[in-house]
């Protein structure tokens, strides 16, 4: 009998799933269940390179996890559920409380469900997925993977705000960051790329629709951008990131709004999104500064000017930098961004890139320095349900 786990990452209206064989770590299939609560909820299912795709009422989280299970037998993708050996689940936050990922108890849940406050949006919904799975499956071990995790090797003058000291000892008010898992994994790969040095420091960069920098050393992160929540750090597609705080208040009074409503603008409507006033995606902004639109290109250098703000920042922290990685949606995918951002940096850090092989790579393994540049540049695929496997894998023992 196979043994496989199954990577999920539980929304407030969706399932994503994937399915791993534990052997050879290789994908079996993904899929989602999306619009979860609707009569048109979506589900979708890929593999062997077909794409199965219904719509249908799903009502709740427990009747999304059944539709799963039932079509991994009646596609005959398993022989038995009974082949599942665990499930691994994405948490966003963990707080101070996991430095790891954890086997999920009534303690871990406890702690998940006590941190809603600081992710309300992603943790009450990571428990629904989580309780779905243990319904259906009572026996079988689950994990969570924290997103803040990698990131509670920070020192107390890196996560703290200066704020009155009481606030974090009542309330916990500090940075936590995020996408650690993907943070993780990426400078696991990148000291696979550059085995020949000992203690390496690495800058690593998940920018996507949210985006967030890490600067690891040996292996251990010593910064990141985001903060005690993903609103923290440089510009997204949406999100304001850092900004004077000062400005929430002006901006409320201004405009007559409350701090609550600016909150969400601040989230929602910012960004990309607000200095464009095209999108949020960098896809249409991109066709939009070609066109010449004067607030697109102006979003685009400015989005490159914080990025490499943090750069700087974490080549300082770290006393240097032997690889800067690009990774996610507009680090994989997006070269122009990587150019606008190594053009910040370059002269300062001695960074130079192969603009032409740049120009080429998307969403694929390369490295873009050329011999002369001082720190390596590359962009690695970042994989965080590997990550989920393979934390689930170790804690439940079931190599």
């Amino acid at each position: 009998m196979r043994k496989l786990v199954m990577a999920v990452n539980a929304g407030s209206s969706s399932i994503k799933f994937k399915l791993y064989e534990i052997k050879n770590e290789r994908v079996i299939l993904s899929g989602i269940v999306d619009r979860i609560g609707h009569n048109d909820a979506i589900f979708k299912m890929n593999f062997n390179g077909e794409e199965r795709k219904a719509i249908l009422p799903v009502k709740n989280h427990e009747i999304g996890v059944d539709l799963i299970l039932e079509k991994l037998v009646e596609f005959k993708i398993v022989e038995s559920i009974e082949e599942i050996q665990g499930v691994g689940h994405r948490i966003v936050q963990g707080g101070k409380y996991f430095q790891d990922s954890a086997v999920l108890n009534k303690d871990t849940e406890d702690k998940i469900e006590a941190l809603i406050p600081l992710a309300p949006l992603h943790n009450a919904a990571h428990l629904v997925g989580f309780r779905a799975f243990k319904k259906a499956l009572p026996k079988l071990g689950n994990v969570a993977v924290f997103d803040t995790a990698f990131h509670q090797t920070m020192e107390e003058q890196d996560f703290l705000y200066p704020i009155p000291y009481e606030y974090y000892q009542k309330h916990d008010i500090r940075r936590y960051g995020a996408h650690g898992t993907s943070h993780k994994y990426l400078a696991e790969e990148a000291a696979k790329l550059m085995s020949e040095v000992k203690h390496p420091r690495v800058i690593t960069c998940h920018i996507g629709s949210g985006s967030s920098l890490c600067a690891v050393n040996d292996g251990v992160c010593v910064a990141t951008s985001m903060g005690l929540t993903p609103l923290g750090g440089v510009m997204m597609g949406t999100r304001t990131g850092d900004i004077d705080p000062s400005v929430m208040f002006f901006a409320c009074q201004e405009e007559g709004k409350d701090v609550k409503e600016m909150y969400q603008i601040f989230n929602k409507k910012s960004g990309l999104l607000g200095i464009s006033g095209v999108s949020n995606d960098t896809r249409d902004i991109e066709d939009a500064a070609l066109k010449g639109n004067k607030r697109a290109i102006l979003a685009q250098k400015m989005f490159a000017r914080r990025v490499a703000d943090f750069i700087g920042q974490y080549f300082v922290r770290l006393g240097g930098a032997d690889m800067i990685v690009f990774s996610a949606g507009i680090g994989e995918n997006a070269p122009i961004y990587r150019k606008l951002i190594v053009d910040q940096i370059k002269e300062a850090l001695g960074v130079e890139i192969d603009e032409e092989l740049n120009s080429k790579v998307r969403g694929k393994l390369a490295v873009l320095s050329t011999p002369k540049s001082k720190i390596r540049v590359s962009v690695i695929p970042t994989d965080e349900e590997l990550m989920i496997l393979r934390d689930t894998v170790r804690l439940l023992n079931l190599k």
